[in-house]
């Protein structure tokens, strides 16, 4: 399989793992992300950071046109569109917020509504509700979300 990959003429590297060897070579901790990054053929790695970025799938959201009872009748139907006053569900904001309980900046994930009263879901917890102008988007959707 490996023939073919290389009769392409772009770089290819072939190797039987040796991870542990590699690692302990190194002096790296073992950590999962850390043994993916000492597979193969390594000669030296430059590690920046103690500690990876941990990604998660969110989705794009559902193409659902209405919502079903129990028994499969449609008994609501959704708006055809997925962007409020320029945020969607998933975009990372600032929100300031002037007055309220919870009243000062907070960032997070936006959960829109077409009213304009958004939910934000935070390190700390859900704040609701965050009205569209006092929030500042940080991040359009990609689809997933990162925790440091």
């Amino acid at each position: 399989m490996h023939g073919r990959l290389k009769a392409t003429g772009l770089p290819v590297e072939v190797g039987t793992g040796a991870t542990k060897f590699n690692r302990t070579r190194l002096g790296f901790l073992k950590t999962h992300w850390l043994d993916a990054a000492c597979i193969g053929l390594v000669d030296s790695l430059q590690v920046l950071t103690g500690q990876p970025l941990l990604i998660t799938a969110r989705g794009w959201g559902s193409r659902q046109m209405c919502i079903t009872n129990k028994y499969g009748f449609p008994i609501r139907h959704r708006t055809r569109t997925k962007s409020f006053f320029g945020f969607k569900t998933g975009d990372i904001a600032q929100a300031t917020l002037p007055v309220g309980k919870f009243a000062g900046t907070h960032i997070g994930r936006l959960i829109v509504r077409a009213n304009g009263a958004f939910e934000m879901v935070t390190r700390k917890g859900k704040v609701t509700p965050v009205q569209y102008k006092y929030c500042k988007l940080v991040q359009k959707a990609d689809g997933y979300s990162y925790v440091v």
